[in-house]
């Protein structure tokens, strides 16, 4: 797989198709959006609130959980935090590189600086940032259109949203409100299921 822009992608980790992005606002609920996310999903370590010391207690926590339930962990914000990162988001680094983009100029600039996979967002209005002016299906396209790099579609996502978006071409999704709630019930959304990753290869 080559990139529009840039060069060769060369393979580093499997992509994950659906997305975990954490922040200290979840509390215990961190713990239940784990549980929920399907074996090969991803997760974004932010909690960028949090003392360093106690970020990365909740780190070792968490890429424990990972590690059982066979999900990657990657770790926003330019501290380390412990072994079991299998990656960096929004800034170089080694192992699988995430890059977040609001427009198309910053989707280029991630390229440019290497990046794996592109977090392009808001999609939707979503609750972590109010207010925001949301891109939309139509801005979207045109925004991720020859990228050449796996997007995956943020913000105000949840399962039936993904499945309209497919056909731009996005390579995924990420959220925090649909995947918080109790192991093995029905998603707040209202779906069936999390289109499990066989269903976006």
């Amino acid at each position: 797989m080559r990139r529009a822009i840039g060069g060769p992608m060369p393979p580093r980790h499997p992509l994950p198709h659906l997305w975990l992005m954490t922040d200290e606002r979840m509390g215990e609920s961190l713990w239940n959006a784990l549980a929920r996310l399907p074996r090969g999903s991803g997760v974004v370590f932010r909690h960028y609130g949090l003392p360093l010391a106690e970020r990365r207690a909740l780190f070792a926590q968490v890429t424990r959980m990972a590690r059982r339930r066979g999900l990657l962990v990657i770790r926003a914000g330019a501290e380390r935090l412990g072994r079991g990162e299998a990656g960096v988001h929004g800034r170089r680094g080694a192992g699988l590189r995430t890059w977040p983009a609001h427009s198309r100029r910053e989707a280029v600039a991630g390229i440019r600086a290497g990046a794996d996979l592109l977090f392009v967002s808001p999609v939707f209005a979503t609750r972590s940032h109010p207010g925001a002016p949301a891109l939309g299906r139509a801005r979207l396209g045109l925004m991720i259109r020859g990228l050449g790099v796996p997007v995956i579609a943020l913000g105000g996502m949840d399962p039936h949203r993904a499945a309209g978006l497919r056909p731009l071409g996005i390579y995924g999704w990420a959220a925090i409100d649909a995947w918080i709630g109790q192991p093995g019930s029905p998603a707040k959304a209202g779906a069936q299921d999390y289109l499990p990753p066989r269903l976006w290869r």
